[in-house]
């Protein structure tokens, strides 16, 4: 890799995911020298966790070239590890997936391929065989029906980290809590082109979602940064600059 700068930084955010760290990294590791990757970097962030992670991304970062540990503390969130993650990318795009080992490496240079082939800025993953239970995908189905009936924003599956954009996009998305919940709508608000395909979704191997909340707390959260968004599509400056 180039000192400074890559092609593609992969971003991965974790709260205490000790079980799953380290097989997400070696997969990933695989999935990067089976499939040729143009240069590359790996983020893993560790967002204030209490059992044995930061230690554990640590010693991935200590072991393997390209890898990267990053710690926040204390715990303040996904949206705020993914923001710490982009912060410290030198990728030209960056992609993002789960620690929890859910999301399939494999799909990230697809998405790549498609994020150059279809000239679009974001290429998003929709987890068409969701191994969750079904508590988790009824609610899921229902948060996204009404998300995009409001904002307008036709993506199918806001709730799939599976991520490639382009960094220099990030420059007009402004980062708040829960932001990562309206990701790709933020891009469609600031007049980036998304896109989706399907892609692989595998059951958790180990513990429990940590990121998650309870269902009322979730309903009136998402309630409120679902009004926030919407007032902010609203106020959007939207233009173009040309100089002769």
């Amino acid at each position: 890799m180039e000192t400074g700068y890559t092609e593609l930084s992969i971003v991965i955010p974790f709260f205490n995911e000790e079980e799953s760290v380290e097989n997400v990294c070696k997969e990933l590791l695989h999935v990067i020298t089976d499939q040729g990757w143009p240069s590359w970097e790996v983020i893993l962030i560790d967002d204030g966790s209490t059992d044995r992670t930061p230690w554990i991304i640590d010693e991935m970062a200590d072991r393997h070239e390209g890898f990267r540990a990053l710690h926040l503390a204390p715990n303040r969130g996904q949206s705020a590890a993914l923001e710490a993650g982009f912060n410290a990318a030198v990728g030209r795009c960056i992609a993002t997936l789960d620690g929890d080992g859910q999301n399939d490496p494999r799909d990230i240079l697809r998405l790549y391929g498609i994020l150059n082939s279809d000239g679009v800025d974001m290429a998003c993953g929709i987890r068409k065989r969701r191994n969750d239970s079904f508590i988790r995908r009824i609610s899921s189905r229902i948060a996204n029906t009404v998300r995009s009936a409001i904002l307008g924003d036709h993506v199918t599956d806001v709730g799939c980290s599976l991520r490639v954009f382009r960094r220099d996009c990030l420059n007009r998305i402004r980062f708040f809590k829960n932001a990562h919940r309206f990701f790709p709508a933020l891009f469609i608000i600031n007049g980036f082109r998304v896109s989706e395909t399907s892609v692989n979704h595998r059951a958790r191997e180990f513990g429990t979602s940590k990121y998650g909340l309870g269902i009322n707390t979730r309903l009136w959260t998402g309630i409120i940064d679902l009004a926030g968004v919407y007032w902010l599509k609203k106020r959007s400056l939207i233009y173009k600059v040309t100089e002769r």
